[in-house]
């Protein structure tokens, strides 16, 4: 027999707890479906927060074929029959898990299928789809993010497995004890999915009390789920808030918030969430006044997911504390956050002539790589000449910090080069030998 929570899936909307951003009266997914106009869609967020039932509850409600595929451990095979299903009946939604580890066969396989509008995608993820998805699928999807339930909505979800005599747990005699089904909706963060598991554990492995009731207490659920409240607190805190103030209590330089957040994360499991974030915060907000210690974070990181957990917790909480009491600068990301925006806003330019690729036929013929300055032929490996294009000459991205000896070296070095440049082209395109 399926468990619970799969037996609960929605079949339509109407039927989803939460998520209501999405599926709610008017919100953007309930607009398609009205206007009969759906497009494929990347679904982001945690496990168990309703992926797959939005994907299940958007073929019940236009009655299309509905395949479910992983795209780690499925075939290219496997999605030829869907398409080929898809020829023969007009359309077919397929939900795509894991769709961050869709491979490039498979990806060129299903593109023109996308196009075509015969597949329509839902791609399940719990990765960032802006970091881990490839452009093409990207650009070809709407992409919508999903949120851990709140322990309200749990709540409501556990009632309704409770009462449903069909599908869920209505003909069994159950008492859910008011602080066992706080500890449910609490303790699962946000995870319907491991709630109602949780429920249908307990349940059948609880014999029915004199009264001829099954009386989950507080004790049955514990141990049903095996794990007290971890990242989520008693408002049910999202999973990426903690991630958020992790790293916001590393760049506060506070070493006892930040090793509270990174418990939460640990004791929720989640090492993926850790490894990324640290080695972000680690190029962020250390950066160049330390970069000794940027590489000791990395180093660390990967010796955790090495070892895996638990014996990762300890060189995370070693370079948590050595991140907090470091020296900070942002200077590397507002540096190239500047030059990007320069760039967004069309000040690029030609590229001087002696800049450009030398490495063909023709090219001194067009003026390429003529009386380009070799700065390993010079003093100290260095010879003033230009190298922004002429629209952007004496464009400055980076402003050295001082909080660290690392970057105040560089900087000084930054400084007088810039110095050294400026007076020796003294406004002269380009300098000759």
């Amino acid at each position: 027999m399926e468990p619970l929570a799969y037996r609960m899936r929605p079949r339509n909307l109407d039927e989803i707890v939460g998520q209501q951003h999405l599926v709610g009266p008017g919100k953007i997914i309930s607009r398609m479906l009205k206007a009969r106009m759906l497009s494929s869609m990347i679904l982001y967020g945690p496990p168990g927060t309703g992926k797959t039932s939005i994907a299940s509850a958007i073929a019940g409600s236009t009655k299309y074929a509905f395949r479910k595929l992983n795209a780690a451990t499925d075939s290219k095979k496997d999605l030829q029959i869907v398409a080929e299903e898809a020829k023969m009946s007009g359309t077919v939604i397929l939900l795509l898990d894991e769709i961050h580890r869709l491979d490039k066969a498979k990806q060129d396989f299903l593109l023109p299928h996308l196009e075509s509008g015969r597949i329509i995608l839902i791609g399940a993820t719990t990765e960032n789809p802006y970091i881990s998805i490839n452009p093409a699928i990207r650009s070809r999807t709407q992409i919508f993010p999903v949120h851990p339930l709140s322990i309200n909505e749990i709540k409501v979800a556990l009632a309704r497995a409770m009462t449903d005599q069909q599908r869920g747990l209505g003909k069994m005699p159950l008492v859910l004890e008011a602080n066992a089904e706080d500890q449910l909706a609490r303790a699962t963060n946000g995870d319907l999915r491991s709630a109602l598991n949780g429920l249908e554990l307990a349940a059948k492995s609880t014999d029915p009390g004199p009264d001829g009731k099954i009386h989950l207490t507080l004790p049955v659920i514990e141990e049903s789920i095996q794990k007290r409240a971890l990242s989520a607190d008693k408002d049910g805190d999202a999973h990426y808030d903690v991630v958020s103030a992790l790293q916001k209590s590393i760049r506060g330089s506070d070493v006892d918030a930040a090793l509270h957040y990174l418990a939460r994360l640990i004791a929720a499991g989640d090492l993926t969430s850790i490894a990324r974030r640290l080695m972000v915060i680690a190029y962020e907000d250390i950066g160049l006044a330390n970069m000794p210690a940027v590489q000791r974070a990395v180093t660390a990181v990967q010796a955790a997911q090495q070892v895996g957990l638990p014996e990762a917790r300890i060189p995370l909480a070693d370079v948590v504390i050595e991140l907090c009491l470091s020296p900070k600068s942002n200077s590397g990301i507002l540096a190239i956050d500047k030059a990007l925006d320069q760039v967004k806003q069309g000040g690029v330019g030609a590229i001087p002539d002696y800049l450009k690729d030398a490495h063909y036929q023709g090219a001194k013929k067009l003026g390429h790589g003529v009386d380009y300055q070799f700065p390993h032929d010079y003093p100290q490996d260095w010879v003033a000449q230009q190298y922004l294009p002429d629209r952007l000459k004496g464009a400055q991205y980076y402003e050295p910090k001082q909080n660290g000896r690392f970057e105040a070296a560089l900087g000084k070095q930054y400084w007088q080069l810039r110095l050294a440049q400026r007076q020796v082209l003294n406004g002269h395109h380009h300098p000759t030998k």
